[in-house]
């Protein structure tokens, strides 16, 4: 219980005694004592006591300790709090949200610690951290605990994470700017020392933010600290690097180049081609049910189709889901769970589609893209032909730049293609399940040349 009712007494001295000067005080009816063994060091307590009811602080009756003392004896390690952060968020998260909360304490919390002193080399602290002490497992008994307190863990493992909770500091010493911005720099910086995508630094900051907001919930802190520390990260460019995204030619070779590798490429050609003329995400398109597809009669050859999309299924590791698959089903990226979206497809697609469909039928479930088992089509086997399919349909020195090094640059050259098309900036960040916000920020330079085109069309106007 907390009182100010506090009275703080001189300081007497008791000759004979190791300590013979001793501090007295009472809070209401409850005494209290505190011997020193210099009259310096007894007047130095009495003064910080003394500052303590000067501020209005109250006092806790029974240790007779400043609030503020007795909320920093009790407040647990980072490392403690950042464990119940993580636990308590598990149950509710989808599996990518899980990966991105276990990943953005990893990072910030070796920045919280007394000392590095014989500190694991960080490669191995941040495993230990991101898939044992903040991902989650069953207990025997059915509750969720951290992976590290049920398996057994290696050598290495555990000894980093036994380190780690002899030198992580208290939550409110972690809550001083000094200690903030060095996890903040933390954040900033990948593994390779170069610095951060902002939307990386972002979502990462923001689980950072949100354990720290949880601290307060949980009393451990007074305030949101974060809000109050001046700093600012290295300013990095989020546009795509046009420079390596496909042009329409070099696409359609690619899309060549993958069929032509045999059986394998024959069935996924239409798999890359929804990664390009429907701009989906890799996700989307291992969703994709026939029931999605609405697609014109055989006779109209250049009649568009439509795709309805509600569900992705990313792939983000076993250890992350709840029944230990390695991807998730969850409804469309930043939309409430059922909520669709339509994409008009072109007549190449809608062949592609259609021939997939009538070659090698569908799953059970409806899908139209699957392992040879029936299960998703992994990340793994697609990069592989793509690689295969840049040495075919590239030259020896596009091969050796980084352009269409991966599948995704498929979609980033659909979405430039509508833009450059002329498409209306908000049609092609609904097509492409993106907000303007973030169409602008990654897409600005090409709607930046799209301005001069507006122009001459307003231009036109004005002079009829």
């Amino acid at each position: 219980m907390l009182t100010y009712d506090v009275e703080i007494w001189s300081i007497r001295e008791r000759k004979g005694r190791a300590k013979p000067f001793e501090l007295r005080w009472r809070t209401e009816n409850q005494p209290h004592s505190k011997s020193y063994r210099t009259k310096a060091q007894a007047d130095g307590r009495r003064a910080q006591l003394l500052r303590a009811l000067n501020k209005r602080e109250q006092f806790d009756v029974d240790t007779g300790l400043p609030a503020t003392e007795l909320a920093a004896l009790n407040s647990p390690t980072w490392y403690e709090h950042a464990l119940a952060y993580a636990l308590m968020k598990w149950p509710k998260a989808a599996a990518k949200h899980r990966a991105g909360i276990s990943e953005g304490l990893a990072v910030a919390t070796p920045a919280f610690v007394t000392s590095d002193r014989g500190a694991p080399d960080s490669k191995t602290l941040r495993t230990a951290l991101h898939s044992w002490a903040f991902r989650m497992a069953r207990t025997p008994d059915g509750r969720w605990a951290s992976r590290s307190e049920v398996e057994a863990m290696p050598e290495e493992i555990a000894q980093a994470l036994t380190w780690l909770s002899k030198h992580s500091i208290k939550v409110r010493e972690a809550a001083k700017p000094e200690h903030l911005r060095k996890a903040l720099e933390a954040l900033s910086i990948k593994v390779n020392g170069e610095p951060a995508a902002d939307n990386t630094f972002l979502r990462k900051r923001s689980v950072l933010s949100n354990a720290l907001k949880y601290a307060v919930e949980r009393g451990h802190l007074d305030f949101h600290p974060l809000p109050r520390v001046d700093w600012a990260p290295p300013a990095t460019d989020d546009e795509v690097d046009f420079r390596y995204v496909p042009n329409p030619r070099q696409a359609r070779g690619l899309i060549g180049a993958v069929r032509a590798q045999g059986p394998r490429g024959e069935h996924l050609e239409a798999f890359f081609g929804c990664f390009y003329y429907a701009a989906m995400r890799p996700g989307e398109i291992a969703s994709l049910k026939d029931t999605d597809c609405v697609l014109p009669s055989e006779v109209d050859a250049d009649a568009w189709g439509e795709l309805i999309l509600e569900e992705s299924r990313p792939e983000v590791g076993a250890g992350w889901t709840d029944d230990g698959s390695s991807y998730e089903q969850r409804g469309l990226k930043r939309r409430a769970r059922g909520a669709t979206r339509t994409v008009p497809i072109p007549p190449v697609l809608v062949k592609m589609i259609r021939d997939h469909r009538e070659k090698y039928g569908i799953a059970d479930d409806g899908r139209l893209f699957r392992a040879a088992r029936g299960g998703r089509v992994r990340s793994t086997e697609y990069s592989e032909l793509w690689d295969a399919a840049r040495g075919i349909a590239l030259t020896p020195a596009e091969a050796r730049t980084p352009l269409a090094d991966v599948p995704y640059s498929l979609r980033h050259a659909g979405i430039s293609l509508w833009i450059k098309a002329g498409v209306d900036p908000a049609e092609v960040a609904r097509r492409a399940g993106h907000s303007l916000a973030v169409l602008y920020r990654f897409y600005a330079r090409l709607l930046r040349g799209q301005q001069g085109r507006a122009n001459e069309l307003i231009a036109k106007e004005l002079e009829r």
